[in-house]
């Protein structure tokens, strides 16, 4: 499929997903009153809309910095969530708010997407050097790595969650499952602060990545800091992910799926790649938002887990596709 009719069918589905999203949830809601003083109208004005621009704003960065972080460890399973990178940031995170409670919402709501973005890279150099052996990056070290950094940060935020007070216990459990129904203005600001320079400059890396794809030391001959850009990278994929993971927890399989499906749109050229990515991330995990409002209509489930319910077989049909793959070479 062409370049330009993937670009307008995204272009027309956004708004269609996003006039849905508006108008879904248990109270109902008529357009021609959202300017009044209604009820309705806060409604729309203080739970709807941030919750929306926060909705694409956060599949937008899952999805860019998954197709980012494919493309540095040159492995098509390279998803923040399934190597560790979104569980070590909501560790950190988490171990933020039990030791500082209150306090830890001080810096206007900074602190939490700091201490998550610092476990993000902290997780990121992690899975890098561990995954690395002397044919190159290996997969299989990558995802048993991934599943360690998981396994550690599940007990770690269990032990939190053992620790925690009430509504200490109940943030962690929202971070844990992954959630928008608490979305505010005020998040949406701090998400807005890492968003711009990951959206703006991970789509000008695209040939640079398209370069390391062909092997570090053929990328050196042709003129590339290797060195410099994985730096770039892993700082920009741990702030993307660090950021959505504070304000929203874990919402797996998004940074997997969406950059497979643009591939299959467009082929895997990055300086596509990356810009479409976003633009499909942040339509389908609006879709899952829907989804999960009205599954259980008037209460709603956590987003991540409709993410998971997808994901999840998405994953073992690429691991199959993988393995069938390897049979024939």
């Amino acid at each position: 499929m062409s370049h330009r009719k993937v670009v307008l069918g995204f272009s027309c589905l956004l708004p269609l997903v996003m006039l849905v999203s508006l108008l879904t949830g248990p109270v109902s809601l008529d357009l021609t009153t959202i300017f009044d003083q209604s009820v309705a109208a806060q409604v729309f004005w203080q739970l709807r809309v941030p919750r929306l621009l926060l909705t694409l704003l956060a599949g937008g960065l899952l999805a860019i910095t998954g197709a980012a972080a494919q493309s540095l460890f040159r492995n098509p399973l390279a998803d923040p969530g399934l190597i560790g990178i979104s569980a070590g940031a909501a560790l950190s995170a988490g171990v933020m708010m039990v030791l500082l409670g209150s306090s830890v919402y001080l810096l206007g709501g900074l602190m939490l997407p700091l201490a998550a973005f610092a476990g993000g890279v902290l997780t990121t150099l992690l899975v890098a050097r561990l995954s690395v052996t002397l044919q190159g990056v290996s997969v299989t070290n990558m995802l048993l790595c991934g599943i360690a950094i998981n396994a550690i940060a599940l007990a770690g935020l269990g032990g939190l969650k053992y620790l925690a007070g009430d509504q200490q216990l109940r943030q962690l459990s929202f971070w844990m499952l992954g959630s928008l129904n608490h979305s505010r203005w005020q998040d949406l600001l701090v998400l807005l602060v890492a968003a711009v320079p990951v959206l703006w400059l991970l789509p000008r890396y695209g040939q640079k990545l398209n370069l390391l794809l062909l092997g570090e030391q053929q990328a050196s001959l042709l003129g590339l800091d290797v060195m410099r850009c994985k730096r770039v990278m892993i700082l920009l994929i741990a702030l993307g992910v660090g950021a959505v993971v504070a304000l929203t927890g874990i919402i797996g399989f998004v940074g997997l799926v969406v950059p497979h499906l643009v591939r299959l749109l467009t082929g895997p050229d990055n300086r596509r790649l990356l810009p479409l990515s976003a633009l499909l991330g942040a339509i389908l995990l609006t879709l899952a938002d829907i989804i999960s409002r009205l599954l259980v209509s008037p209460a709603e489930l956590p987003v991540g887990i409709v993410t998971a319910l997808v994901g999840g077989p998405f994953f073992l049909l690429l691991l199959t596709r993988r393995k069938r793959e390897l049979r024939v070479c």
